[in-house]
């Protein structure tokens, strides 16, 4: 199993907003960079997905899952999406989505600051300098990490 770490803008869709869907999951549609849309094709359903919210002060809000792996994202070939894309078609998809399920906000959230302030978190892609891609491999020893910190904050700690 992989993990993962998307980003998303809490002022346009935040973790509340996926938990408030039903069955808490939503379809993670309009990413339109090459590099983000094959990661996502490499996810697995059960993948567990650390969300962060890039707006604001950024911080890792949530943990979700990939409850359905890459599908055609058919905003691209709808004139009226913002996220069409006028070479995309349904015989030339060009660009995927996977469906995410909401299963947990973290007990407190973890910002960017804490995140390049803890070394054991040195090599994760969010905490290197220009580092702007909405979807990134996280390893299984950094999610866990991150999930500590939040715990480990909630109760008061570092």
């Amino acid at each position: 199993m992989a993990c993962w770490l998307m980003k998303t803008e809490p002022d346009v869709y935040s973790f509340d907003d996926l938990l408030a869907e039903a069955d808490r999951t939503t379809s993670w549609n309009g990413v339109r960079n090459y590099q983000a849309r094959n990661l996502m094709r490499e996810m697995r359903a059960g993948d567990r997905v650390l969300i962060y919210h890039s707006g604001g002060e950024p911080h890792v809000a949530g943990l979700a899952s990939v409850a359905r792996e890459a599908y055609p994202d058919p905003t691209a070939w709808d004139p009226g999406s913002e996220y069409h894309d006028p070479a995309a078609s349904p015989e030339n998809p060009r660009w995927s989505m996977v469906d995410v399920r909401g299963e947990e906000a973290l007990p407190a959230p973890v910002t960017l600051a804490e995140l390049k302030a803890n070394p054991r978190l040195a090599a994760m892609a969010v905490v290197q300098r220009g580092q702007r891609l909405s979807v990134q491999r996280v390893r299984e020893e950094e999610l866990a990490e991150v999930l500590r910190m939040a715990r480990a904050k909630a109760a008061g700690g570092k």
